[in-house]
């Protein structure tokens, strides 16, 4: 589901989420963030994020796959690469909004940014199970 060509650092471990989840955030390599404290956010981050739907689609953005990449750095800050099932989605101007409010939701979250990407496109192969079966996708 994540960008697989950002690798964490050899000094980094990307911590445990819950099976099946693929979110990565990648802290720097000082790794100034205790890993229990990167698990956390990670959990809660996962949490947020899927409360955020495609208004289309009645499945959240985490489990849909339209989350492509998070940074988490060592002041807290977030950076979420994220897109879109179609470029020409009608709430384009508006869901980077929604999982920008949803982060920060996540305690001890400084800043987020959300940044839209659309290479690689969106295809149905980044929806998780969980969102097939929803979608009655099988």
């Amino acid at each position: 589901m994540m960008d697989e060509a950002n690798d964490l650092p050899a000094e980094a471990e990307a911590p445990e989420a819950a099976a099946g989840d693929a979110l990565r955030i990648t802290p720097n390599v000082s790794g100034a963030l205790p890993p229990d404290e990167v698990e956390r956010i990670t959990k809660d981050l996962i949490g947020a994020l899927k409360t955020v739907y495609d208004p289309e689609i009645p499945v959240d953005i985490y489990e849909l796959g339209l989350i492509y990449k998070v940074d988490l750095d060592d002041d807290r800050n977030l950076a979420i690469d994220m897109t879109l099932t179609a470029p020409g989605c009608p709430v384009a101007g508006e869901m980077p909004g929604w999982v920008e409010n949803a982060a920060m939701s996540v305690e001890g979250i400084q800043n987020v940014t959300v940044n839209m990407v659309y290479d690689p496109p969106w295809d149905a192969s980044r929806m998780s199970e969980e969102a097939q079966v929803a979608l009655n996708w099988w």
